[in-house]
């Protein structure tokens, strides 16, 4: 496609220079660029597609970046970046030194949060807009928010306090009945009973049209209706949560009609009060297959723009989970699965489909999630939280007071640990380990291979007490090295006993340790490796075996502060050791977005570097 109209967008302003005439052409290019992209780069999806007029019509009625937009969640926001100077480089989204794939502020002054995570652009747009009124600054601030948001309890308490926020603070409300699986939960239910109402808006329109018409009469009559028009519409919708909050609702909106939309923005601009903006869209709306399926394009690999079939599509660690889980549900009538808003991306696909009575979508909401489970547990239940790491980050205090404090048998599922790749800084899984470590008698394991995880996965459920949290990565398992069979639950020794230098770590590092032990074999160096899998608490054999060895190197795919390096350290010092021991983690920084193979690269985490430093270690220049 040419995008004759797209490749001229530079800024905002040149949205407003366009006639009404070209907008369907300028929608239907950013579609095309989009679905090209991201067939190639991977991300996400229908969730931009649902948003192109929307986006659009912002930028046709407010003025970026005087006015601020701050995004909820931030993925949705490719179409605002082609749209603010950055078309010329959405080529590089999500690729190292490339754009990123959420709202940044150090890519455009357009972007005014960043927001990688859900249900917080009410809170921080409502504070960036009474930071305007406090400097007198007249500009608009809008949150837009999609209804699965609306699942996160973050977004009421923003909601609370933004009714008593004067005029030039809008909220759009992005329905489009998804947040990554289908909506679940009394919110859900009540946005499409809204939506069941649009002959009001019809009524509406026909009623001014006509009175438009008819000489004399027709406009004082319009006047009064105009002045009464909120009572009626009150009646009629019975006020809804929005107006009660403080927030003067309207809609729902046809989010595919720019005449609606820009009426509408319109509108709700010249509103005295903070203002709710009901819009209503289709995920994945103008690709077939992503408004047949938005779930699983949501966020998708690169795919073939013609089948919609995924390039690759290999087995992963997800998808051994959740067969795993639901033959141990078969054999224990206890199991229950637990999903924030994740049921296809955690692998519980085929689990909501077997046992329907023990899957529980709770939406957006994780903090929910670990008390929810916590009260499964403490009723005799058996249940699995199955998360993303960069997600579990929002339920540490729900882990300690709710779960752990009063000994809950809380199994946790944490998919996407370690680095994760092009979602880059706001995504990564190096958290949970500290997070955990520092949680009272809990117990985590973080296996190589996937044997490990049904293994580790099945002692959690029935061998284990309290808190128990089985990570692993994201896709796929790497080879076994020869000789190599069965992944032991807890740790295991690999390579030479007898040589003076010993590596340590854990999960899918391990494959690059073996790599290092081959490139250090073929220099004449020996190395032996200890491979935990279970990594709190440290078997203290685990130690002793490692106290005899002259020097140590532990690798870590995690943070360096609180990580199972420092915790090995110290077990070693009660042990006396007084050999080399030193640690290779991620220190002190927030990894941004590459390939996981790059950004392990970069954080030196990889078998040449690893092979470097065991000879630099042994006296051995490099």
């Amino acid at each position: 496609m040419s995008y004759e109209i797209l490749s001229k967008i530079e800024s905002p302003a040149d949205v407003k220079a366009l006639n009404e005439e070209q907008l369907p052409q300028l929608c239907a290019e950013i579609r095309e660029k989009l679905i090209d992209v991201i067939s190639v780069n991977g991300g996400h999806l229908s969730s931009n597609l649902g948003v192109v007029e929307l986006t659009v019509a912002l930028h046709r009625v407010f003025d970026c970046p005087a006015d601020s937009v701050v995004f909820d969640v931030g993925h949705q926001s490719y179409t605002h970046k082609m749209l603010t100077g950055r078309c010329g480089a959405i080529d590089t989204i999500r690729r190292e030194g490339g754009l990123s794939g959420f709202p940044k502020r150090s890519e455009s002054d357009c972007d005014a949060f960043n927001a990688g995570h859900a249900s917080t652009s009410i809170s921080a747009a409502l504070g960036i807009a009474k930071a305007k009124q406090l400097a007198g600054d007249p500009s608009y601030t809008i949150a837009v928010i999609g209804d699965g948001s609306l699942t996160g309890g973050l977004a009421y308490e923003g909601l609370n306090n933004a009714g008593q926020h004067k005029k030039n603070f809008i909220v759009i409300l992005n329905d489009n009945r998804m947040s990554i699986s289908r909506n679940v939960g009394a919110m859900a239910r009540y946005l499409s009973s809204i939506r069941m109402q649009p002959w009001y808006r019809r009524l509406k329109r026909g009623t001014e049209r006509a009175l438009s018409k008819l000489p004399l009469l027709g406009k004082p009559i319009g006047e009064v209706l105009k002045r009464s028009k909120s009572k009626v519409k009150h009646v009629m919708y019975r006020h809804t949560i929005f107006d009660k909050l403080g927030l003067s609702y309207y809609g729902p909106v046809d989010g595919h009609n720019m005449e609606d939309l820009i009426n509408a923005l319109n509108t709700v601009k010249q509103s005295k009060d903070p203002a709710l903006l009901h819009v209503v869209t289709k995920k994945g709306k103008g690709y077939k297959y992503a408004e047949d399926d938005s779930a699983s394009y949501h966020g998708i690999g690169s795919f073939n723009i013609d089948t919609g079939e995924p390039i690759s599509a290999k087995e992963n660690f997800s998808a051994v989970f959740g067969r795993r889980l639901c033959e141990l549900a078969a054999e224990d009538s206890r199991v229950c699965a637990v999903t924030a808003a994740m049921r296809t991306g955690t692998g519980l696909q085929d689990f909501v489909k077997l046992y329907k009575d023990r899957f529980f979508d709770v939406g957006i909401a994780e903090e929910h999630a670990v008390t929810f489970s916590a009260g499964l547990a403490l009723s005799g239940m058996l249940p699995v939280f199955a998360v993303y790491s960069t997600f579990l980050q929002r339920s540490y205090d729900q882990l300690i007071h709710d779960a752990s404090m009063q000994g809950a048998h809380l199994v946790l599922a944490i998919d996407r640990a370690g680095v994760v790749g092009e979602d880059g800084e706001t995504h990564q899984g190096l958290f949970d380990v500290s997070m955990l470590n520092a949680i009272p008698d809990t117990t985590v394991y973080s296996p190589c291979y996937f044997d490990g995880l049904e293994n580790a996965l099945t002692a959690a459920l029935f061998e284990d007490e309290g808190l128990v949290a089985v990570r692993y990565p994201r896709g796929g398992e790497g080879d076994k090295p020869a000789g190599y069979t069965t992944e032991n639950i807890n740790y295991e020794l690999y390579g030479d006993r007898d040589a003076d230098a010993l590596l340590i770590t854990y999960g899918r590092l391990f494959n690059e340790a073996v790599r290092a032990r081959e490139i250090l074999k073929k220099n004449g160096k020996e190395l032996c490796i200890l491979k935990l899998c279970r990594v709190k608490p440290i078997d203290d054999r685990a130690v002793r075996l490692a106290s005899g060895f002259k020097n140590i190197r532990f690798f870590e795919e995690g943070m360096r502060s609180g990580s199972v390096a420092e915790r090995f350290r110290d077990l070693l010092d009660q042990q006396g050791y007084g050999g080399s021991y030193k640690v290779s983690a991620v220190d002190e920084i927030y990894v941004q977005q590459a390939s996981v193979k790059s950004s392990l690269h970069t954080l030196g985490l990889y078998a040449q570097t690893m092979a470097d430093c065991i000879l630099k270690d042994s006296g051995v220049s490099v």
